[in-house]
């Protein structure tokens, strides 16, 4: 089996996959909190308590992080517990398939590239549109052909919850649920209108400019993709989007893993 692992700012993601290709299956994932302190050791115990007997039937592993301290301590894991391999860490460098047709391909977040990767292996032929709700609420386009166009970045729905409690006296944190209305008769449902509403009508706005803008997108064959922790609280709330994916960060990372594995130099 290959186990995936998306390391993430908020949270991490791990999933364990059987089969390859067209017959891969999802068997089971699971989301922790994100630890920018923890060691190999310790990822390593949290992998293990969690997959129990079924780690030893772990062959492989792919994953990525976000956070420059945990992808040293992710190398050092793998190469510490998991030797046999083979093994994909996606990192700059890493031939993905995927062209990323920006000014400096480096600095593309690699959930990122993951996500693009996944979005052309399940929608190939269509542009796609992927909307990440995560830490950040991120909105990237990806060609037809598959090449990644880049995107926009904003502030996730947590953050700004965050920003707005911490900064504003009078307000607290509420649960994050849909409101009677629209137009709010408290300060709870006030609260839950201006973020859930206010964060489906900018992820809106970013689609449709995408699709008025950039070639290609203007078409009915466009799929707006969601994905992210965030994606079952905002999907219904968001007219634009198409599909919800809830582990496309985790089929990329199987994708490039067989990618680099076929040994395809491109």
């Amino acid at each position: 089996m290959l186990l995936t692992a998306a390391v993430g700012n908020t949270n991490i993601h791990l999933g364990v996959f059987a089969g390859a290709g067209d017959h891969a299956t999802l068997v089971r994932d699971w989301r922790i909190h994100t630890d920018p302190y923890l060691t190999a050791d310790e990822i390593e115990l949290l992998i293990r308590g969690l997959l129990g007997s079924d780690l030893e039937q772990v062959t492989s592993v792919a994953a990525l992080s976000t956070v420059p301290s945990l992808l040293r301590e992710l190398r050092v894991m793998v190469d510490k517990y998991f030797g046999a391999g083979p093994h994909v860490l996606l990192e700059p460098g890493v031939r993905t398939g995927v062209p990323l047709l920006v000014d400096n391909p480096k600095e593309v977040g690699t959930d990122r590239v993951a996500n693009a990767v996944a979005a052309s292996g399940n929608f190939g032929g269509s542009p796609c549109i992927v909307v990440a709700f995560g830490t950040a609420t991120v909105v990237d386009a990806v060609s037809a052909k598959g090449e990644f166009l880049g995107g926009a970045i904003a502030p996730g729905v947590n953050l700004a919850v965050d920003a707005l409690s911490e900064h504003t006296v009078t307000v607290r944190r509420v649960e994050l649920r849909p409101p009677r209305s629209v137009v709010g008769k408290n300060t709870v449902e006030a609260l839950q209108s201006g973020i859930l509403f206010g964060f489906a009508g900018q992820v809106d706005g970013l689609v449709d400019r995408i699709r008025d803008e950039v070639d290609g997108f203007d078409g009915d064959d466009v799929r707006v993709v969601a994905t992210g922790y965030l994606a079952p609280l905002m999907v219904n709330e968001c007219e634009t989007i198409t599909d919800h994916h809830s582990y496309l960060t985790l089929d990329g990372l199987r994708r490039v893993y067989e990618r680099v594995k076929a040994g395809k130099s491109r």
